[in-house]
């Protein structure tokens, strides 16, 4: 008797939870929540890895990726006018040489003055290869592209580039338009005014039934309480890297004001964790997660910020993530606004020392 009560208990659960929209599969549990955390969390700030090049530019938005037992991370460079994409090189995740450009100012076109490019289908797996995966004989990039000079100016939208090679500072071969913009036809309230940062990665298993997917953060004409447009992360799927179309009616996280946004994806065990960075719905800006089972239900974390502003070269923001863990030890590299201007810093799991870059 008192299996078959335990039993109609669970059943009864189970049935609330699929009423609810939500399961087993849908739901990570706090516990797993709090082990995340612990496995990811960096206390301890080395400090900045990449400055800005001169007074008139700043650097923004790392990617990091190995090829050829090197360390890349491609970056992008604001110089008042707009984005372009750069390329970095290490050999211990710590000192960062600058290699040249992987997408550069041209004179016409949609994406003309803004090319701001994050490289794509990188191996998800905490402490795997963090070699960026071919497709068609190519590696890919996706980026965030648009005319009007300026930060983040005008109607933004996502290109996408494709290269032979990205250990060399070559120029990418951009595709003609965007691929997803705020206005297609299947734009959604959350994402009808302009789209920002792109992330594509590679659905192994094909849990969202498709080979690629790409988490994005967008603004829409929807507003918060104080009349005020917010940005928020959703999702978008693939067959071929080149047509996409939204996945869902709503975004994935959101907090209805402020920022959420810049999304980075790692598969620890069977949980997905998303790192990405908010913004202004509390003071300043911070490093965030969030996990999931499936891709595309996400639960959020409620506790501290795995990082915000504490020195005085990220005491404006510290925010934009790009986390990994090589050799024991995790590395969370992110953009850091303060003393230094807007620079590239990192903080390890470990005490490895402070970098050598000073701040003014």
């Amino acid at each position: 008797m008192k299996n078959i009560k335990t039993g109609l208990v669970l059943w009864l659960v189970a049935v609330n939870l699929a009423a609810l929209g939500q399961g087993p599969d849908k739901v990570v549990p706090q516990a797993v929540m709090e082990r995340i955390y612990n496995e990811v969390r960096t206390p301890y700030k080395y400090g900045i890895v990449l400055p800005q090049p001169d007074q008139g530019r700043m650097v923004d938005s790392p990617t990091i990726y190995r090829k050829e037992d090197t360390w890349f991370m491609s970056y992008i460079i604001f110089d008042g006018k707009g984005y372009e994409t750069w390329l970095a090189r290490s050999d211990d995740l710590l000192h960062w040489q600058t290699a040249g450009k992987l997408m550069s100012f041209t004179d016409t076109g949609w994406d003309a003055t803004q090319k701001a490019g994050y490289v794509s289908l990188i191996d998800t797996d905490w402490g795997g290869s963090y070699a960026p995966g071919r497709y068609n004989g190519n590696y890919w990039l996706s980026y965030l592209g648009g005319s009007e000079k300026g930060y983040e100016a005008g109607r933004l939208g996502v290109g996408i580039a494709t290269t032979a090679d990205l250990t060399k500072a070559v120029e990418a071969d951009r595709k003609p338009g965007p691929v997803l913009s705020a206005i297609d036809p299947d734009a959604r309230p959350y994402d009808n005014n302009t789209i920002y940062k792109s992330l594509i990665i590679r659905d192994k298993e094909q849990k969202t039934g498709y080979p690629f997917v790409m988490y994005y953060n967008a603004k829409g004409d929807e507003k918060d309480v104080k009349g005020n447009r917010f940005e928020s992360i959703a999702m978008a799927v693939s067959t071929d890297m080149v047509t996409w179309k939204r996945l869902g009616q709503e975004p994935l996280i959101s907090r209805r004001t402020g920022i959420c946004g810049d999304a980075q994806i790692a598969k620890i065990g069977n949980v997905y964790v998303m790192f990405y960075f908010g913004a202004f719905w509390k003071p300043g800006a911070f490093d965030r997660f969030a996990c999931s089972y499936d891709l595309m239900h996400w639960t959020d974390w409620q506790g501290p910020d795995l990082i915000a502003p504490s020195e005085p070269f990220d005491k404006t923001y510290a925010h934009k993530p790009w986390v990994i863990k090589w050799n024991g030890v995790v590395y969370h590299f992110y953009n850091a606004v303060g003393s230094n201007g807007r620079v590239i810093a990192v903080a390890t799991s470990t005490d490895v020392g402070k970098s050598d870059i000073r701040d003014k």
